[in-house]
């Protein structure tokens, strides 16, 4: 019975409240995102050389960024800055240097489309959220949530 008890106040306390979880970052709803993407397309043909990015809107919250890290790796990011309540400054746009993107609110956030991490402005902690990207082949991929 003591083993009992002490199994069961591990659980409570693991199951607790996190106060280090930070609140500031669950400003994103779960939108439904189902993009066919085919790197053959003029639209997307960018995404067939590596380090390279293309902005697709009217998904996800704020639109969907995809960034192809190398050959075999394409990810897809949601355009909406994590740290911010949704409005017209918390689309993340290019930055003009590569894979970052930066929001344009007072702070400007910016963050790596080839990690998700944020690089500096008020990020608290916050990362880029993702999609899940599926291979079909032949250039074409599924992004979806």
């Amino acid at each position: 019975m003591k083993k009992l008890i002490i199994i069961l106040s591990f659980i409570a306390i693991s199951c607790g409240s996190d106060d280090n979880i930070n609140s500031n970052c669950n400003f994103l709803f779960d939108a439904g995102v189902n993009l066919n993407v085919n790197t053959n397309l003029p639209q997307f043909n960018q995404l067939q050389f590596n380090s390279n990015a293309v902005y697709v809107a009217n998904q996800g919250n704020n639109g969907v960024w995809l960034y192809r890290l190398n050959s075999t790796t394409l990810y897809a990011w949601d355009a909406a800055d994590p740290s911010h309540a949704p409005g017209a400054c918390s689309t993340l746009t290019d930055s003009g240097t590569g894979d970052i993107v930066v929001c344009s609110c007072d702070d400007a956030n910016q963050y790596s489309l080839s990690t998700g991490i944020g690089l500096n402005g008020n990020t608290q902690s916050c990362t880029l959220q993702p999609y899940r990207v599926d291979d079909l082949g032949n250039g074409q991929y599924l992004v979806s949530n």
